[in-house]
C-alpha cells in the first residue's frame, strides 16, 4: 500500500478514537469535547508521522556529508509535554472542589494515543482507546455508589436575637449528615443585626435536605437572610 495512503489512514483513525473520547467529555458538559479531542488526536498523529519522516529523509546523510543529528522521538515528546497547557486550560478551580481533572487527562491521553497510532502502533492505541472509553462510561455509575464529604458555608442573618444561635445549632443537630466544624459571628451596631457564618462538613446525600433546613431557619424570629455556599476546602 501506498506509503502516503497509510499516513492517511492513521490520521483518521486518530481522528476517530479522539472524538469518540470527545463525545463521552461533551456529552457530560464539558467545554473540550469532541472537536478538541479529534483535533488533539489528529495532531498528534500528524506531529509523530513528521517525526518518522523527518528521519527518513537524513537518514541517507553519513557523518562525512553532515552533521545533522536526528532523535524520532523529540517532537514527539514536546508534544507530550506541551499538551499540559491546553490541559490546564480545562481545569477549573472552585472554592471546595477542582474540576476538570478527567478531561485534562483525557487531552494528554489522546496525545498518547494519537503519537502511538502515527508510530504504527494501531492495536495498542485501540485497546487503549477501549480502555478509557469503558472507564469513562462506568465512572459515573461507580462514582454514585461513594459518598463523598463535601464543605459548605450556612449564612444567616438576624436581627439581634438571645439564643439565636444555640437554637441553629439544636435545628442542625437534627440533621447527623450536618457536622458543626466552625462558626463565624459578626456584629452589625448600627443594623443591629448580626451575621453567622457556619461551616459545616457534609455528605452529598445531605445537598437534599438543605431546603428543608432552610425553611426551618426561615421560621426562627428575626431572621432577614440565609444563604449557602461551596467552602473552600481546609
Amino acid at each position: 500500500m501506498d506509503a502516503t495512503a497509510v499516513d492517511i489512514g492513521k490520521l483518521l483513525l486518530a481522528a476517530a478514537v479522539g472524538g469518540a473520547i470527545g463525545f463521552e467529555r461533551e456529552a457530560h458538559g464539558q467545554a473540550a469535547g469532541f472537536r478538541t479531542y479529534l483535533i488533539v488526536g489528529v495532531a498528534s498523529c500528524l506531529m509523530m508521522l513528521l517525526s518518522l519522516h523527518i528521519e527518513e529523509l537524513y537518514r541517507a546523510l553519513s557523518v562525512d556529508k553532515s552533521v545533522v543529528r536526528l532523535d524520532p522521538g523529540r517532537i514527539a515528546s514536546y508534544a507530550i509535554a506541551s499538551m499540559g497547557f491546553l490541559g490546564a486550560g480545562a481545569i477549573i478551580k472552585g472554592k471546595g472542589s477542582v474540576r476538570g481533572l478527567t478531561t485534562a487527562a483525557g487531552l494528554w491521553s489522546a496525545t498518547g494515543i494519537g503519537l502511538a497510532i502515527g508510530a504504527g502502533y494501531i492495536v495498542t492505541a485501540i485497546a487503549t482507546t477501549a480502555i478509557i472509553l469503558v472507564s469513562l462510561y462506568l465512572a459515573h455509575p461507580v462514582k454514585a455508589l461513594s459518598h463523598r464529604r463535601i464543605y459548605t458555608v450556612l449564612m444567616v442573618k438576624a436581627l439581634t436575637t438571645e439564643g439565636l444561635l444555640s437554637r441553629i445549632k439544636d435545628l442542625l443537630a437534627n440533621y447527623p449528615d450536618l457536622s458543626l466544624q466552625f462558626v463565624n459571628y459578626h456584629r452589625d451596631i448600627a443594623a443591629n443585626t448580626v451575621t453567622y457564618r457556619i461551616r459545616l462538613h457534609q455528605s452529598d446525600e445531605s445537598l437534599n435536605h438543605c431546603s428543608e433546613v432552610v425553611r426551618q431557619l426561615s421560621a426562627l424570629p428575626s431572621i432577614q437572610e440565609i444563604a449557602w455556599e461551596e467552602s473552600d476546602v481546609p
